[in-house]
């Protein structure tokens, strides 16, 4: 058993100064003052001026590596458990990306279940950018509905021109098909959409649900700061539905990107919901740049400790509230995804938290009840790493 002791504690509301005990990987008690008697194994974390934290979700990583867009040589890497560290991310969600042609979705599952054999928490999306979407099972209704890893299709490329350009009926068939086969398997069954350049970019969207009986919440689409007409467009869609801001590609394309923290300032003054947004990293995702020809002329990777970076910009520069800031990488992607022990830091969630100094450096970070982080220095290491 673990109590740590009168930490400042942001569930994500701000809870005050509280104690909070774990036992396993739950979390079993928040309260003022827990003390302990009895013969019992316990070890006390003394917190006074850290503040505690749920465990940041990303939902949006290419895991087993992605890119590929200027020939074989841009191929990037798979994610390492250091980088999940160094970015305060205790879940992730893997996908594939551009290349559904040489990659596949079963090296994204093996990867899942290699980071959870760490300790870490990790589900993913069946499918790429292609249409028809590659799956595991030939079906992405029996994929949803067989293998627990997987809780949504994605993501599937539109408004882009590396898109297969799904048609109405395509995409309408898509996210029906999740649907039930979430349904059947208890999950989200949600289909997360890559956002392109393309004006009217959420169109494809819009057209789907006026024509049929799909909600706007059965899509998750990305990118939604990628470009000036992308986020004025999505101020209104995301009063309907969700909006995904990613974290990596400001610093490599200030021109033209909206940075993330700024953007969340932006659709909060525009009555988007905070429950409707999140942030994710796109972490290992390839982040290529096209001229007007289509010439790719610039290709940089995404960084899954941008989500810390800009959680910082929200609080310090746009002024935040910590509480609200830490929803859309905790309390929002785990309500949109269905993930239902994550997100929140309360009795029986599972104890996945980060301890953070003023300055808001991870300083301790726990999985599932085991530590990653301590004092500052990672504590456990993948293979290779």
């Amino acid at each position: 058993m673990l109590l740590i002791k009168n930490v400042n504690l942001y569930s994500p509301e701000n809870s005050g100064v509280n104690d909070v005990l774990i036992a396993g990987n739950r979390i079993t008690d928040i309260a003022g003052n827990i003390e302990i008697s009895g013969n019992i194994s316990l070890e006390v974390l003394h917190a006074k001026g850290l503040t505690m934290v749920p465990g940041f979700i990303d939902a949006h990583m290419h895991i087993a590596g992605a890119g590929g867009e200027g020939g074989p040589q841009t191929r990037t890497p798979e994610l390492q458990i250091r980088q999940l560290v160094e970015g305060g991310i205790t879940t992730v969600i893997g996908c594939l990306g551009t290349d559904g042609y040489t990659r596949n979705i079963e090296s994204v599952l093996m990867k899942v279940k290699a980071i959870r054999s760490y300790g870490l928490s990790a589900w993913m999306y069946t499918g790429a950018y292609q249409v028809p979407v590659p799956t595991l099972t030939g079906d992405i209704g029996k994929d949803l509905a067989l293998f627990e890893e997987v809780i949504g299709v994605g993501e599937v490329a539109i408004s882009d021109h590396r898109s297969s350009v799904p048609n109405l009926h395509e995409l309408i068939r898509i996210a029906a098909s999740a649907r039930v086969g979430g349904m059947l398997g208890g999950k989200a069954g949600i289909v997360n959409i890559h956002m392109g350049d393309a004006k009217k970019p959420f169109k494809p969207i819009l057209d789907a649900v006026e024509n049929s009986e799909l909600k706007y919440t059965q899509f998750y689409p990305t990118h939604c700061n990628r470009n000036e007409h992308i986020f004025r467009d999505a101020k209104e869609y995301g009063k309907k539905g969700y909006i995904d801001l990613t974290t990596s590609s400001y610093a490599y394309f200030p021109d033209f990107e909206i940075k993330p923290s700024k953007a969340l300032r932006e659709l909060l003054q525009a009555g988007v919901p905070i429950e409707h947004i999140t942030m994710t990293s796109d972490g290992n995702g390839s982040l290529p740049h096209f001229d007007e020809k289509g010439n790719l002329v610039q290709l940089e990777m995404g960084q899954s400790s941008s989500i810390l970076s800009e959680l910082r910009d929200c609080v310090l520069k746009e002024k935040i509230p910590l509480e609200t800031a830490l929803k859309t990488i905790t309390s929002s992607p785990a309500g949109i995804l269905k993930l239902r022990k994550k997100g929140h830091l309360a009795k029986d969630m599972d104890a996945d938290f980060l301890l953070l100094d003023e300055k808001m450096n991870i300083v301790y970070m726990m999985a599932r009840g085991k530590f990653f982080m301590e004092k500052g220095k990672q504590v456990v290491h993948g293979n290779y790493e």
